[in-house]
């Protein structure tokens, strides 16, 4: 093989080497993304209700479920539509605990007397044991904590108003961090209401979860799983074994 065959050779590998590298960084920058917002798909066979200003009833169907910025210390939770085209709405957050983490996604709900759609209470993302319990306005607080027997957090109406202005369209997790109704919702004080109607702390009624120390392997829920991702990598990745192997042979 000449000498400027052998550097065109060579350039043809290192050429389709970094466009796999490309792939992979791309690859691994989406998994990082998913699990850092804890992105989830969510499909509801019933109507559910969810946190709203009133009282937002989300129709049988498939929803997206992510944090806001899981870097703060109040998780803010964003409910969208499948194709993440419209925003239903932004919720405030306080951590809850199960004892037993599943492979699956996990929503509770607050019983509702019969007739009424249930009320979302809190989620749990796959692998984990920490989840989020969704705060409600007082007003709605109150009436589920009546009819469930248990405490409820809540913010003020008030504050609960202004959430419903979030934007209509999903919007980057850095804009989304700095947005007003975020800003907020992080500094709202959140209190919690009795069965009686007792207003009391958070922490009088709701157990803080133990920390948890990071485990090193990755888990993706199987509801957001990027399996199309994966198989595109595959089969680029068998392409580019095919042509190397013809390029050996000549």
């Amino acid at each position: 093989m000449s000498a400027r065959s052998l550097s065109k050779y060579f350039g043809r590998i290192l050429a389709f080497g970094l466009g796999i590298g490309v792939l992979c960084t791309l690859f691994s920058a989406t998994a990082s993304a998913q699990l850092s917002v804890k992105k989830t798909m969510i499909t509801f066979a019933k109507p559910v209700e969810i946190p709203d200003a009133g009282a937002q009833i989300l129709p049988a169907g498939t929803y997206v479920f992510k944090l806001v910025d899981s870097k703060t210390d109040r998780n803010i939770v964003q409910i969208l539509s499948k194709d993440e085209a419209h925003v239903f709405a932004t919720i405030l957050a306080i951590p809850n605990y199960r004892l037993l983490a599943t492979d699956k996604t996990v929503i509770t709900f607050a019983e509702r007397a019969a007739g009424e759609p249930q009320a979302i209470r809190a989620w749990f993302y796959p692998g984990e044991k920490s989840g989020q319990e969704f705060v409600y306005p007082k007003t709605k607080a109150v009436e589920l904590a009546k009819v469930t027997k248990l405490p409820v957090p809540y913010i003020p109406d008030e504050v609960a108003v202004k959430v419903v202005a979030a934007p209509a369209a999903p919007i980057s997790p850095a804009r989304a961090a700095a947005e007003p109704v975020v800003v907020t919702l992080r500094e709202v004080p959140v209190l919690a209401v009795k069965p009686t109607g007792e207003i009391v702390q958070i922490a009088e009624v709701f157990e803080a979860p133990p920390v948890q120390i990071a485990q090193a392997s990755l888990v993706l829920p199987k509801t957001a799983s990027n399996l199309p991702m994966t198989g595109l990598l595959g089969f680029l990745c068998l392409g580019l074994g095919v042509l190397l192997s013809k390029l050996c042979a000549r």
